[in-house]
């Protein structure tokens, strides 16, 4: 499979972005940079949620090549709330959309790395939530996270979280809409 120009252009842009990166968050980084350096599976993708519309919003919050490379490929990527949304939480289950890029479901199946988005309206919670795999997350827009082991925090446009391995973990919009991407090693 050879890999499309905007997924190419938005890996190479994802990786200098990751290169920022310090602790054990650079670790996370360089395995993730380093299983997606041969192209997977050609993938699915496609399909929007309404919430979707606030992406364009949240991409002119913070310009970058990261976030332009993005916004070339968003259109491509199939767009599902969690699976573990509740509709009875409506401002949840309206509020957000997860996109994966590299992984089940998205642009390159993948079994090694996994790459995604989410995108929140205003005033939306992503509930708590962990997994097994550490995590980076690197913001498009501001937003705040929150871990077991640290309060609230916005990193900023250059900035980035980690999760460690099982950490329970959150993440939030404010007055204005959220977008993120994360990276995890599988």
């Amino acid at each position: 499979m050879t890999r499309g120009a905007d997924l190419q252009r938005f890996l190479d842009a994802a990786e200098q972005a990751l290169q920022r990166t310090t602790g054990p968050a650079a670790a996370i980084a360089a395995e993730v940079v380093s299983r997606w350096a041969g192209p997977g599976q050609s993938g699915a993708g496609g399909g929007r949620l309404p919430v979707c519309d606030w992406i364009a919003p949240a991409l002119a919050a913070q310009p970058s090549p990261l976030a332009d490379s993005f916004a070339a490929l968003q259109h491509q990527l199939g767009w599902a709330r969690r699976k573990s949304a509740d509709p009875a939480n409506t401002a949840f289950w309206t509020g957000h959309a997860n996109a994966m890029i590299l992984g089940p479901g998205g642009l390159e199946e993948r079994g090694d790395v996994w790459v995604g988005a989410t995108v929140m309206a205003p005033g939306t919670l992503y509930p708590d939530h962990n997994h097994p795999p550490a995590e980076v997350y690197l913001p498009l827009s501001p937003g705040e996270w929150w871990n077991a082991a640290m309060d609230w925090t916005d990193p900023g446009p250059d900035g980035f979280i980690y999760n460690p391995p099982g950490i329970l973990h959150a993440m939030r919009a404010g007055e204005k809409p959220f977008l993120a991407l994360w990276f995890l090693p599988i």
